[in-house]
């Protein structure tokens, strides 16, 4: 007959040894599995990698340091779930409810959030690039513009561009997320919507007096149009590349004013 993992725990702790998993943690990883009904459970480190949560119940569940990646959450009540340190690193949030859940230093790259509620949530430590479907109450119009700087760094500009529409979505008259737009569409070829947001984000900054960034966007449009007149002379474009490296971190600079 097998000796239990209290039994096991027992012996192991008279001689100052433990054992990595207490017997909760299992029986309510046991009880996920096969109910998907685990609220207030403790999943602290639980490997549930790829596992079909779809539609669970995990409200106040403890998940810190759980290992989530490419888990299928779509539909899962969260609200309110400790996922500290946790990996959700390409799962599927599809419609979960993360309300009020603790996501410090989470990882949800790569995660698919359409339609997630993620009210009353702080993703100032999570790491959230790559993921799809970000909904705008999950963040500020400066988070947001931050999110696209990291992306446009990476050369992602696409993504960028996406962020920074989020962050104007939620403030119009954000003027570094103007620009920082300008800059992303100018490197994806879109030269005409390089052109308006540039109009733009001079006019804003004039307007709020950030002498800095007016230069900055007021550059950007010279510079374009010296390009246009050479006609893409190939020194010349190899200038504008420089200067356009510098644009952007000027705009890195600029979130610091805002």
């Amino acid at each position: 007959m097998k000796p239990s993992l209290l039994v096991i725990a027992t012996i192991l702790s008279t001689i100052g040894l433990s054992i990595p998993v207490r017997a909760e943690n299992l029986a309510h990883i046991r009880q996920l599995l096969s109910t998907k009904e685990c609220s207030q459970c403790e999943l602290s480190g639980a490997g549930l990698v790829m596992s079909n949560l779809a539609g669970a119940r995990l409200s106040g569940a403890n998940l810190s340091q759980a290992n989530l990646s490419q888990a299928n959450l779509s539909g899962a009540d969260l609200s309110g779930a400790n996922l500290t340190g946790a990996s959700l690193y390409g799962a599927n949030l599809t419609g979960a409810n993360l309300s009020g859940a603790i996501l410090d230093n989470t990882d949800l790259r790569s995660a698919y959030l359409t339609n997630a509620n993620l009210v009353g949530t702080k993703l100032d430590t999570a790491y959230v690039q790559g993921s799809y479907g970000m909904p705008n109450s999950a963040g500020t119009p400066q988070q947001f513009f931050n999110w696209g700087l990291i992306e446009s760094k990476k050369g992602n500009h696409g993504a960028a561009v996406d962020y920074y529409n989020q962050a104007l979505n939620l403030d119009p008259i954000f003027a570094p997320a103007y620009l920082a737009r300008g800059i992303a569409n100018y490197r994806l070829g879109n030269q005409d919507k390089a052109q308006k947001d540039a109009e733009v984000a001079t006019n804003l900054f004039q307007q709020q007096q950030n002498q800095a960034g007016y230069q900055a966007s007021a550059n950007f449009l010279a510079n374009m149009e010296i390009i246009r007149q050479a006609n893409r002379d190939p020194e010349e474009t190899s200038e504008f590349t420089n200067f356009l490296q510098g644009a952007a971190s000027l705009a890195l600079q600029l979130m610091m004013f805002f």
